[in-house]
This record gives C-alpha cells, sequence and structure tokens, in this order.
C-alpha cells in the first residue's frame, strides 16, 4: 500500500469524524514502509519487508474513553471502528485524569524525511550488508548484525478540529563481531535520517577492531574507577537521566528530584556546570516528531542547563493540577498512542566538547573503556540508581594507552552522581537517536565482575 499524502491521509481521517456519535473523537493514521536484512557468522540469514497501514480511533463520552484499531479502509470498516470505540467506551469506567481534548495547535515542520533513505532498494540495502561482512571476513572476525529502513507517515485528526501531518525516514544498523575462539567481542552501532551518512563498512571496522583488542581479558578487582563511556555506553544512562524527570513523580515523592518535605527540585545545580541536556525536534542532525502522542506540540527544550535542572515533564492533566503551562513533554514520547512502526523522537542532546574519542583516552593516566552497557535496570528511583554490565569491548588505559581487554564488569552507578564526578567531554556523537559525547568520569563504581564475553 503507498504511503498516503496528506491530503489523503486527512480525507479518510475526516470521514471517521463525520461517523461519531460521542462527545469527543480523536483518530491517528500511520502508515510504515520498512526494509530490513539481518545477518550472522557473516552470512545473510533473513531479509523482510513490510508494507503497513493503521488506524486508531479515540471515542469519549464524558470520562469514559474507549480505544479500536483497524487496517480496513472502506466506509462500513471506518463505521464498525468508530462504533467498536464508542462501545467500549461506554463500557469504560470513568478516568478521574481525564482532560479534554486540545483544540488546533501550530506544529514545527522538522526536516526529518530524506529521499535517499525513502528510495532505498532491496539492491541497496544488501549492499550495505555486504560491505559489513566484508569487513569481517577480512579482519578475520565474525558478524552478526541488522539493518532496518524505514519510510513512514503519521497523520492525526480530532472533533476539535486538530489537524496534523508528518513524515520521516531513518535507517538503523548494528553488528556484534567475535572472534573466532569466542573470546573476544566487538560492536558497533549508528543510526541517521540519512541513508548516505551511514558507511556499514567503518562501524564494522571498529567493532572487528574491538574485538581482536578484547582477547586475553585480564581480570581488575571491582570498585571505582575513572571510566571513558563511549557514546553508546552513556547514551542509556543519559537518556534514562531524561526520561525521569516527571514533574508528577518529583512532587509526590518518587524521584530523584523530589524535595524532602515536598516539592521539586526544579531550578536546583544537581550536576557538573558542563552538563546540558536539552531536546529539539529542529535540530538539523537529530530532527525529530512535530507533536507528542497526546497532540502537544513538540519545542527545543533545556532540561538540565549548566547543571541546573531548568524543565520537567509534565503530562496534561498534572500540568492542570500544578496551575502550570506544563510545555515540558518527554521527547521520548512516553506514553502516548502509539501504533504501528512510528516512534516518537527527537531524543536527548547532550552538550559536549571538541576532543574525539581518542584524544580523551590520551588524557586519562588510568582507567577503564567501556565500548556499551546492557541489561540495564532502575534499582532506586529516589536516588536514579542503576546496575548492567559492560558489554563487547571493556579496555584497560595507563598513560593515555589501552593496554589490554579487561573482564566485564557489573555497574551501579547513579547518572546524578555519574554528571557530578565528570572529568571531560568529547564530541557528540548521533547514537540511538541521541546526540551523545563521549566523556571521561571519576569514581564510576563497578561492583563485581562478569565471566560474560
Amino acid at each position: 500500500m503507498a504511503l498516503l499524502s496528506e491530503s489523503e491521509a486527512q480525507a479518510i481521517l475526516q470521514k471517521v469524524l463525520g461517523l461519531f456519535k460521542a462527545d469527543e473523537c480523536f483518530a491517528q493514521l500511520v502508515g510504515d514502509r520498512a526494509g530490513n536484512v539481518r545477518f550472522a557468522r557473516n552470512t545473510v540469514s533473513t531479509s523482510g519487508a513490510s508494507d503497513t497501514l493503521d488506524l486508531a480511533v479515540v471515542c469519549s463520552f464524558g470520562k469514559k474513553t474507549g480505544y479500536a484499531t483497524i487496517n480496513e479502509f472502506d466506509d462500513a470498516s471506518l463505521e464498525k471502528t468508530v462504533r467498536r470505540a464508542e462501545e467500549l467506551a461506554r463500557l469504560a469506567p470513568e478516568d478521574p485524569e481525564y482532560v479534554e481534548l486540545l483544540g488546533p495547535q501550530t506544529y514545527a515542520q522538522p526536516a526529518s524525511h530524506r529521499e535517499a533513505t525513502a528510495k532505498l532498494s532491496p539492491d541497496g540495502r544488501a549492499d550495505l550488508t555486504a560491505a559489513s561482512i566484508k569487513v569481517c571476513r577480512e579482519q578475520g572476525v565474525t558478524g552478526a548484525g541488522y539493518l532496518a529502513q524505514s519510510d513512514r507517515f503519521s497523520a492525526i485528526a480530532n472533533s476539535r478540529n486538530l489537524r496534523g501531518y508528518q513524515r520521516a525516514t531513518s535507517v538503523n544498523f548494528s553488528v556484534t563481531t567475535r572472534t573466532p575462539d569466542g573470546l573476544g567481542s566487538g560492536y558497533g552501532v549508528a543510526d541517521f535520517h540519512d541513508v548516505r551518512a551511514l558507511d556499514t563498512g567503518a562501524v564494522t571496522a571498529t567493532a572487528a577492531r574491538k574485538a581482536l583488542l578484547s582477547r586475553d581479558a585480564k581480570a581488575l578487582e571491582p570498585g571505582k574507577y575513572t571510566v571513558i563511556l563511549e557514546p553508546a555506553a552513556a547514551a542509556d544512562l543519559v537518556g534514562h537521566t531524561v526520561s525521569s524527570m516527571s514533574a508528577r513523580s518529583a512532587d509526590e515523592g518518587r524521584s530523584f528530584l523530589s524535595k524532602p518535605g515536598g516539592g521539586s527540585r526544579l531550578g536546583e545545580k544537581l550536576m557538573d556546570e558542563r552538563v546540558h541536556l536539552s531536546s529539539n525536534p529542529l535540530h538539523p542532525d537529530l530532527p525529530g516528531d512535530a507533536w507528542a502522542g497526546d497532540g502537544r506540540p513538540q519545542r527545543a527544550v533545556d532540561w538540565i542547563k549548566n547543571g541546573v535542572v531548568t524543565n520537567l515533564t509534565y503530562s496534561r492533566y498534572w500540568a492542570r493540577q500544578k496551575g502550570v503551562a506544563g510545555d515540558g513533554i518527554p521527547p521520548l514520547n512516553r506514553g502516548s498512542i502509539e501504533i504501528g512502526a512510528f516512534e516518537s523522537t527527537p531524543g536527548v542532546i547532550m552538550a559536549g566538547g571538541d576532543a574525539s574519542l581518542d584524544q580523551l583516552v590520551k588524557g586519562v593516566k588510568r582507567g577503564i573503556l567501556v565500548t556499551r552497557f546492557w541489561y540495564i535496570r532502575l534499582v532506586d528511583p529516589q536516588t536514579l540508581l542503576f546496575t548492567g554490565l559492560t558489554r563487547d569491548g571493556t579496555f584497560y588505559v595507563e598513560n593515555g594507552e589501552i593496554k589490554h581487554a579487561v573482564k566485564n564488569f557489573r555497574f551501579n552507578e547513579s547518572p546524578l552522581i555519574m554528571l557530578n564526578n565528570l572529568e571531560a567531554l568529547g564530541r557528540p556523537q548521533r547514537v540511538n537517536a541521541s546526540l551523545i559525547p563521549p566523556m571521561v568520569l571519576r569514581d564510576f563504581t563497578f561492583s563485581s565482575l562478569s565471566d560474560a564475553v
């Protein structure tokens, strides 16, 4: 099925809005044309493509709401879906936190669509995959990876005359490399809106080099170490920080931003003054979505600036309860109405410096270089304490040089502490739909060893 233009999508949504008998109605239409290639043991294992179009309808009677979806668009199917949403609404209990739908909004126009990515063919995906496999074979490592491309649109409309349409492309690539003996492992990842920026060979070469370097890993005692976190390692912890900045959680005493005795720590300096976390749907290197899941326009927001908490995220209900504008919308769009493969960005942007990763390593007298973390879990929301494991290349650095690989660690650390122990920041890089710099941190806590490679 062809991706719909704005006029085609809105024509379907207006049909829906002409059918409802409830007090309010919201409709969202999402289409996605996607392709992927998966490979393992230096050989392509699967190749797939999908072409989807999904409609979601939400109807409300007072504070009672029902939700229905469908992927058929004849008049009878549209009416059936609206009637189903209304039927479910009548059966639903009242939602004490219901907020009426938004009226017309003005949306930004992020440059999220790239024609080169939209036109990437199966042969093009195969060529990108072949470039990665070629490097693996030349370097004598075994590679396993995944390449995914998407061209998608989203359109919304409601009974209060709100309208919106946006289109975006993306390409994501990740590869894990192993030495033949299974004792060395490396990892590389990249994502872009424009496929022309993706060099799968270069990403794989870095992963292969890590795999070869990580053989014969030596055990170091757990403890507090200076660490150099590559962007892929830092991204999850930094992203979790912003996604945990809920005003409601802070006000209710359930957050690291809760103030003893009540209230939030909005306006307080909690981190090193070099820490600047933001989101911006119009950022040229990380264009995002025009709206959040509830229809509010996405805008540029500083979350932490000069180490000071400058904004919190608000639902419309909680903003109304507190009598504030509540313009802070989570950049990752958590809790929104999402169907199909359309996911909200823009993600998190962290300011950095001009140094490369290699330059940061050269400035460390004794420390641990971490490629990435995995299996990250929240331990304590009130201190923002996380635990997880290093993976796919962990190295001991001495006098600015990588000396040898080390066995993987389990860590127990809070980004709140981590970003107070900042030594240096490098040049931000796009990773996992965010812009994150490599960073040097002191006193990072490794609590135990892991036998995993």
